[in-house]
């Protein structure tokens, strides 16, 4: 198509003029290139057009501009509160099936990189900004993240009101919603898929296990270690329900030698392993949808030490006779204070988790040693008898606050206690 030209005409000043109150207006042409057209013939807007939908289950519509991946996709929506560490929790195997909203308005500043990946895959269902950045400025950045999010099949949608969203999460609860830019579903179309679509009762941590033992041996990065590292070595057997790296580099930091088993692996194998302790990692979902892990997690404690992390919370808390339960709208983010009831001291917590222990439920001798301050629930256990301890949220920090990590020397003392009662 040939090149169209434009007369534009403007009077960016006044000039002097022989006649009082005239003023001269100049006029220049523009060229616009065929490529500036459209196929119509109208000229094509230099920014992007909104061309994705939002449909929650309670039929709201929200409409959004696409990034990364295109197509639909139906998830639980939750928000999370972290400043820092999207790419964490991009790649946190616990944020399977959902939809995280970012309350943080401007997402995408410093671009990804290899370093703060916390799994090998991305398992979220899609990323919802009100802001994406349009450049990225940090020394780490090996790509940005639409093209990372691109390359991984992930959706994600900016310039949306973020803050209603969340506002209508926090008052109704978590909310299935319907991700798409294909234009031919209709919302009516959407709004029935998000609400014949369910998370509850769904087996999650299969999906995002090893599928085979291995070994870990990757420690800290000297760079990121803040804490003396133990000089004794233990043996310790981790169970992968999604389990993050990070949670690995820091037992490995504190003297552990760590052999990850899938989620089915049997109790009895790992007690053929004779570890100095057990490991129940975070991951997705719902704990009542996984009673084969519960009865691994029954066959193990008493025998062994173990330590319970999020997930891994939740199955020791249904083992020792507890009752879990599905929360309001859960606890997604970097900031959330918990109170150790054993030292009064608060830490401020990273958090992912859609889940809780009920204390009531639990039986006489279990100790609720630790509870989140925003709602009093139950945020960490422990049973000196079965020689466990467990926590409801993050204690590797990534991404995160650092206040929990002594946890991890709380697990490798309880180790050493049982190798000097033998």
């Amino acid at each position: 198509m040939a090149a169209t030209q434009f007369l534009l005409c403007h009077k960016p000043h006044l000039l002097h003029s022989p006649k009082a109150g005239t003023f001269t207006v100049s006029c220049h042409s523009v060229n616009l290139s065929s490529s500036s057209i459209s196929p119509t013939g109208s000229a094509e807007r230099p920014w992007k057009l909104a061309d994705a939908r939002l449909v929650l289950e309670d039929g709201s519509v929200w409409r959004a501009k696409s990034f990364g991946a295109t197509g639909t996709q139906v998830g639980e929506v939750v928000f999370n509160t972290s400043l820092t560490g999207y790419q964490e929790i991009l790649t946190d195997p616990s944020y399977a099936g959902q939809f995280v909203l970012m309350t943080n308005p401007h997402i995408g500043n410093t671009g990804v990189n290899f370093d703060d990946e916390e799994s090998q895959q991305c398992f979220l269902g899609g990323l919802i900004i009100r802001s994406l950045s349009i450049s990225t400025s940090n020394w780490r950045c090996t790509e940005a993240l639409g093209d990372y999010l691109a390359s991984r099949n992930v959706m994600g949608i900016y310039d949306v009101d973020t803050r209603a969203i969340t506002r209508r999460l926090r008052e109704d609860g978590s909310l299935i919603g319907v991700l798409s830019t294909d234009k031919s579903h209709t919302n009516e179309e959407l709004l029935e898929m998000s609400r014949t679509w369910d998370i509850v009762g769904v087996d999650l941590i299969s999906g995002v296990s090893c599928k085979e033992p291995y070994e870990w041996i990757d420690k800290t990065d000297p760079a990121w270690d803040f804490n003396t590292r133990n000089q004794e070595t233990f043996r310790v057997v981790a169970y992968d329900y999604g389990i993050k790296h990070n949670i690995l580099r820091r037992l490995a930091s504190y003297g552990c030698q760590i052999t990850v088993v899938p989620s089915a692996w049997p109790a009895s194998e790992t007690l053929k392993m004779k570890p100095d302790g057990v490991l129940f990692s975070n991951g997705p979902g719902d704990p009542s949808a996984v009673p084969y892990a519960v009865e691994t997690v029954k066959g193990i404690i008493g025998k062994v030490p173990v330590f319970g992390i999020c997930m891994g919370h939740q199955l020791l808390g249904q083992a020792l006779g507890g009752k879990t339960f599905k929360m309001k709208f859960g606890h997604h983010g970097g900031n959330h204070p918990v109170r150790n009831l054993r030292n009064a001291r608060v830490e401020i917590s990273a958090q992912n988790h859609n889940y809780a222990v009920d204390p009531e439920s639990l039986p006489e001798g279990v100790e609720v040693t630790h509870i989140n301050l925003n709602d009093g629930s139950c945020a960490g256990l422990a049973f000196s008898q079965q020689k466990l301890m467990s926590l409801q949220y993050h204690p590797e920090a990534s991404p995160g606050p650092h206040d929990s990590d002594p946890v991890f020397g709380d697990f490798i003392h309880l180790m050493k206690q049982e190798q000097q009662s033998v």
